[in-house]
């Protein structure tokens, strides 16, 4: 592992993004034991007092990076945790995995990365969408790791099938405004329920991180992997979802009993108005749904 400054960040960042990078921790970890294998980056936040919760690490989207996690991380650092935040190989500022361009293939990245960051101690795994899918995957195949596990809209539960999104290509268009169009129509579509929510923060952390996605072909959002694999998990399974998610609102009983494969589930939450990336279109009620589950009170 080695621990680097954040870069000078570009002055046409974000605010909120400037914000959270002027506080933290740049770490890097390999992406393979093999030599030149390539980094996985991640971002560490330290609250002022450490009230010895486990750790929480944040998994990302498909076609994301750490940001999707933009509006919730300076709740979890006051409630007096440690924050790490993944870029997931293939995705933001992270090297390609080794081999494999899906889930499956991040598993042992991940965990190396951690057994690096963390030891051997266990953390609280709270992973959106894609991230779900690894993060189950950890927690099936290296239980020590997991002390608990939060599913954020995740996949990969044979509940929602690849023609229930229709997603609209971008990359041939060079017209900066047609791209952007796109992008904006995508967010509608899949990740933001309320048209208000695809604000200019929102249309700027999708087209980043968009752009940033090297991982091609991914299946196995629309097949049963990630339902198979908690069949095996061990420790307390917690979901949260948006009411208004495209991918599972007329699929929501569906959802709830392939959530149950987990033998520790503890229940599904909710959030109203929210679409699939609930916690930054939602991200008060959220975090308070978060924390809730994280200091041992939440319920599905």
């Amino acid at each position: 592992m080695s621990t680097s400054p954040t870069p000078d960040l570009p002055a046409d960042l974000p605010p909120e993004v400037q914000h959270l990078l002027a506080r933290a921790i740049r770490l890097e970890t390999p992406c393979s034991p093999t030599a030149g294998s390539g980094a996985m980056v991640w971002h560490a936040w330290r609250p002022a007092r450490d009230q010895g919760h486990p750790p929480v690490v944040l998994l990302h989207g498909g076609s994301g990076s750490w940001t999707h996690w933009l509006r919730n991380i300076d709740a979890l650092v006051a409630s007096g945790r440690q924050v790490y935040a993944a870029d997931l190989p293939g995705f933001g500022d992270s090297a390609a995995p080794a081999r494999g361009t899906d889930a499956d293939a991040l598993t042992e990245p991940v965990e190396h990365g951690l057994q690096q960051l963390l030891g051997p101690s266990a953390c609280d795994l709270v992973a959106f969408s894609f991230g779900g899918m690894v993060a189950g995957f950890i927690a099936a195949q290296f239980p020590a790791r997991a002390h608990r596990l939060v599913l954020v809209g995740a996949p990969g539960l044979g509940v929602a099938s690849r023609n229930t999104i229709a997603l609209t290509a971008w990359r041939h268009l060079s017209d900066p405004a047609a791209r952007e169009a796109v992008h904006r129509q995508n967010l509608a579509v899949l990740m933001l329920f309320r048209p208000e929510a695809i604000t200019a923060l929102a249309l700027r952390l999708h087209t980043d991180n968009t752009l940033r996605d090297r991982m091609k072909g991914r299946r196995l959002a629309y097949s049963e992997a990630l339902a198979e694999a908690l069949v095996t998990v061990t420790c307390p399974v917690h979901a949260i979802y948006g009411r208004e998610d495209a991918l599972y609102r007329q699929r929501q009983d569906a959802l709830l009993q392939a959530l149950r494969h987990a033998p520790d589930f503890r229940g599904l939450q909710w959030i109203e108005d929210a679409g699939h990336w609930v916690q930054f279109e939602r991200p008060a009620a959220f975090d308070a749904a978060l924390l809730a589950i994280l200091d041992g009170s939440g319920h599905g």
